[in-house]
């Protein structure tokens, strides 16, 4: 039976709590995010997610060094990226940072791979936003050598040739961190995740599920072709966005005002529309599980179900109640629901452990 991860993402923003006016020190909300992960292990959830941003309102301009800290207080937890930028970060940097974590955290590490909704980060690692699709593909193209091949000669088109090169430390078990190509609008990105048989991640925060329905069709479609397996065997992961309280009329007036200031999507539609028209859910536990049931609906089964839980300038106290009603009431349904009628075709979500098992039996079968 295919298992589901449930887990949080982060965005890292240092935002003024609008019902207090008081904005919370970067030091503060670094700390604040080690805290939402520690609890996110506590309350039974399978993964954090953090991002990565290089310009305020957001800290987390070094992924690997939190999530480093963070493997050495945790156990279980499978620690990620929304998103890497395989755009603006060199890949051999990229392929070192993380085979180093991956050996720090005994395996427990994976990646998105995104090229960020911040278009002045170009300049400021010496790249140009208007080549942003090829720069995804060619350092994705190197990366993914680097992680296969002890000695690497590469030549390209956005950084110096490599001669001889070797990335170090080597992947641990000779197995690669499983990678998840993130998009909100690029086809192509899609259709690069499908090309390596690696995972999809769709954001589905901003957006109606249409959009979302295409780009995931495209890339089940696309990784079938590739030979990677049936569209149904694609791996997916999913976005989302929840505020719950007992009573949904609670929620709604607690969160109405993080909601009409959010940086994001603050002085824009009203958090009726926007609920609406997006995943965005506020209400009782029962309305977060009803709601996100249906995301099989529209996308078929998937294997991950990531929430934004910390944003918006709501503080650490909240943001921690929400993390109890997440892991006591919501996701013990969903692990059960999401089960229920899955396909054994369905692959599981992806581990370290699953990753160095397929290896050991695809090289058995090449030997026999």
């Amino acid at each position: 039976m295919g298992t589901m991860q449930f887990g949080i993402f982060t965005v890292g923003d240092v935002t003024p709590d609008p019902t207090t006016g008081r904005t919370p020190s970067e030091h503060e909300r670094i700390t604040a995010m080690v805290t939402i992960a520690l609890k996110a292990e506590e309350v039974g959830l399978d993964v954090f997610a953090t991002g990565e941003h290089h310009n305020p309102p957001f800290v987390p301009s070094s992924p690997t060094t939190m999530l480093g800290y963070i493997a050495a207080r945790t156990e279980r937890l499978v620690l990620s990226t929304a998103t890497t930028l395989i755009t603006t970060n060199d890949p051999v940097k990229i392929a070192e940072d993380f085979a180093m974590l991956q050996h720090l955290a005994g395996g427990r590490v994976d990646l998105m791979l995104g090229r960020g909704n911040t278009g002045p980060v170009y300049p400021w690692f010496g790249q140009d936003i208007r080549t942003g699709i090829p720069l995804a593909v060619e350092n994705y193209a190197l990366l993914h050598r680097l992680w296969r091949e002890d000695v690497v000669d590469w030549e390209g088109r956005f950084r110096t040739p490599l001669q001889g090169f070797t990335s170090t430390p080597r992947p641990l078990d000779g197995v690669p961190p499983f990678v998840w190509h993130g998009s909100i609008r690029s086809p192509e990105i899609a259709e690069q995740a499908a090309y390596y048989g690696d995972g999809f991640f769709a954001n589905n925060i901003f957006w109606p599920k249409e959009h979302f329905q295409r780009l995931i069709s495209l890339y089940r479609e696309r990784y079938a072709h590739y030979g990677h397996g049936t569209p149904e065997q694609a791996v997916v992961g999913l976005g989302g966005q929840v505020f719950m309280r007992k009573n949904s009329q609670d929620a709604v007036r607690e969160f109405r005002p993080y909601f009409d200031n959010a940086p994001v999507y603050g002085h824009g539609p009203s958090l009726e529309d926007f609920t609406e028209q997006t995943p965005l859910t506020v209400g009782s536990p029962q309305q977060v599980i009803d709601r996100t049931l249906t995301f099989r609906e529209s996308f078929g089964d998937y294997q991950r179900q990531l929430f934004l839980m910390d944003h918006a300038g709501l503080p650490l106290k909240t943001v921690l109640e929400q993390l109890d009603i997440l892991g006591e009431e919501v996701v013990p349904v969903l692990r059960r629901e999401f089960a229920r009628n899955r396909p054994d075709t369905v692959p599981d979500a992806p581990t370290h452990a699953a990753l160095v098992a397929r290896r050991a039996a695809e090289s058995a079968a090449a030997g026999s």
